[in-house]
């Protein structure tokens, strides 16, 4: 009778071969599927990234306002001492008064800028080149028929200043002004029908004037 020795060892190691296998196939099951979780595991959400800071807003500054000439009446003398200059300002605008209280006389008008500098013409052609200086006087120049007169006139209070009456008198037409300066001294000039000559004294507080015996009112003069 055979013995069964080979025949056992064959089929111990066929066994063990079938075991082995079983065992590898199970583990690398296992180990693809920690693979397969570890790859679908989520990743760790991405810090969010702060808010950038607002840009600040720059508030423009604002444009300074440009402060209005003041209304005004200046009254003074020319540098030579032979005439009077009397410019009153009213809302940006201008009225003067030329007048060597004889024959010699201009009416003057025209814009203020807002330095307080002005360019006044008359009809006759005379111009009055002049700046306020600190709301306190007026400096400039005046020409008239081809002269030039260098002026200061400080600031006036009433009565002194610019004054004017116009009226018909025994049928002549009359136009005067006077320029009051503030130490009282007068210089006017009068005209009947174009024809000038110093003026007569008025009254400074009421404006009273007496022409060729006829009693007129004189006015504060404004733009």
């Amino acid at each position: 009778m055979k013995r069964p020795g080979p025949l056992l060892t064959l089929l111990a190691g066929l066994v063990l071969g079938l075991f082995m296998l079983t065992l590898n196939v199970t583990s690398g099951t296992k180990t693809v599927s920690s693979s397969t979780q570890r790859e679908a595991s989520p990743s760790a959400s991405p810090k969010k990234s702060a808010n950038p800071s607002p840009t600040p807003t720059v508030t423009p500054s604002p444009t300074p306002s440009k402060s209005p000439v003041a209304n005004a009446s200046y009254a003074g003398r020319t540098g030579d001492d032979t005439a009077s200059v009397a410019v009153t300002v009213r809302d940006g605008k201008a009225v003067a008064y030329f007048c060597d209280g004889r024959y010699k006389e201009a009416w003057l008008r025209g814009p203020v800028r807002d330095d307080g500098s002005m360019k006044l013409t008359a009809p006759n052609g005379a111009v009055l080149d002049g700046k306020i200086e600190q709301g306190k006087k007026i400096r400039g120049t005046v020409k008239d028929e081809g002269r030039k007169y260098a002026f200061t006139a400080d600031k006036a209070v009433k009565p002194s200043g610019l004054w004017r009456a116009t009226a018909k008198v025994r049928g002549a037409k009359i136009d005067g002004g006077w320029i009051v300066l503030p130490n009282g001294r007068q210089t006017g000039i009068v005209t009947r029908d174009g024809k000038a000559a110093s003026a007569p004294r008025i009254d400074p507080e009421t404006g009273a004037v007496t022409v060729d015996g006829q009693q007129l009112t004189a006015q504060p003069v404004t733009p």
